[in-house]
């Protein structure tokens, strides 16, 4: 089943992101490889495609999970975790209607 990953970045996260963007990257492309990622991203703080140093507010991965604990894990371990950029994180079934 697919799984929606919401996570809401802390207050000036962008240098936490930038010491973990690696690794987390990574991961992001093993989801990808296996065929289980439908969308991965951050969520711009301003309305530009170029960010700056105004960074993001968040991020939003779309994956194939086998379970509800089985995407939970996975987004416990994310790096960005660990380095302290998320604030919260909330995983829930995610139904694909379109396209």
């Amino acid at each position: 089943m697919w799984y929606a990953i919401i996570s809401e970045d802390n207050e000036n996260s962008l240098p936490l992101r930038a010491t973990a963007r690696g690794a987390h990257i990574e991961r992001l492309r093993g989801l990808a490889a296996d065929g289980r990622l439908l969308i991965a991203g951050p969520h711009p703080a301003i309305d530009a495609e170029d960010v700056g140093e105004a960074g993001f507010t968040g991020s939003l991965v779309v994956a194939e999970f086998p379970s509800l604990g089985d995407a939970r894990q996975w987004a416990d371990e994310d790096p960005y975790v660990e380095a302290g950029v998320y604030r919260t994180v909330v995983v829930k079934p995610f139904k694909l209607v379109l396209p």
